[in-house]
């Protein structure tokens, strides 16, 4: 009889039907959509930091990424520099192509600079060595837009962005005449052409990125506060 039960239970409740359940509540909460949400996204994001990132669990930290709420960002960062949070995890195609992926979502100024500011950080590590880093992920003309898009021109070269995006965009410029494959040699020439346009005051960058691209947003307008600020 007690057989019978726990077969009744295990076919209505699985452990991966729980486990789909358990996921689904994360992914709302993520979405920070309601203050609950919000506020319980800051204890994740706290308990992750104490946790400490390791190489079994850094695709949560980057999965935190996506909320667009900077409550969230700033207590998984804590005191950290945002360039350096996941500069212990080595280069690889998941976080590379992650990271691109992120920066293909985001509107420009639609991200908390700080959230922009650790996929930098990835890329930065990634491809201060171009050939090497476009062995593990293949950046494209799409992935240089995309990156490029995030740029202030207003801002100038020294904003810290900013200037991150310069150097990855010249480092990827530096494959031009480098490599037989077309598809590198237009996506380096294209690297060089959008830093020409950042720095020539005449030029503007809808003339060298696709202006769909630039729609700028406001990540502020979108966010939901908590009602409670935890101090660490």
């Amino acid at each position: 009889m007690e057989a019978l039960k726990e077969r009744i239970i295990e076919e209505t409740w699985s452990k991966e039907t729980i486990m789909d359940v358990e996921i689904n509540i994360i992914e709302r909460m993520i979405g920070c959509r309601t203050v609950e949400a919000v506020e319980g996204s800051i204890s994740y994001a706290y308990y992750l930091r104490k946790v400490g990132l390791t190489n079994d669990n850094y695709p949560l930290f980057l999965k935190l990424l996506e909320v667009e709420n900077h409550w969230v960002i700033d207590t998984l960062l804590g005191n950290k520099d945002p360039f350096l949070l996941l500069s212990s995890i080595h280069p690889n195609t998941y976080v590379m192509l992650t990271s691109f992926k992120l920066l293909t979502n985001w509107h420009p100024g639609g991200i908390y600079p700080k959230t922009l500011a650790i996929v930098l950080g990835i890329l930065q590590a990634a491809y201060c060595s171009p050939k090497d880093g476009n062995k593990i992920y293949n950046v494209s003309i799409s992935d240089i837009d995309n990156l490029g898009k995030h740029l202030n021109k207003e801002l100038g070269q020294d904003d810290p962005n900013n200037r991150v995006i310069l150097n990855i965009l010249d480092w990827m410029g530096s494959l031009a005449g480098t490599s037989d494959d077309p598809d590198v040699e237009q996506m380096a020439r294209q690297s060089n052409s959008i830093r020409t346009y950042f720095f020539d005051k005449r030029k503007k960058m809808e003339d060298i990125i696709p202006q769909v691209l630039l729609v700028k947003s406001d990540y502020i307008a979108k966010e939901i506060p908590p009602r409670k600020v935890f101090v660490d």
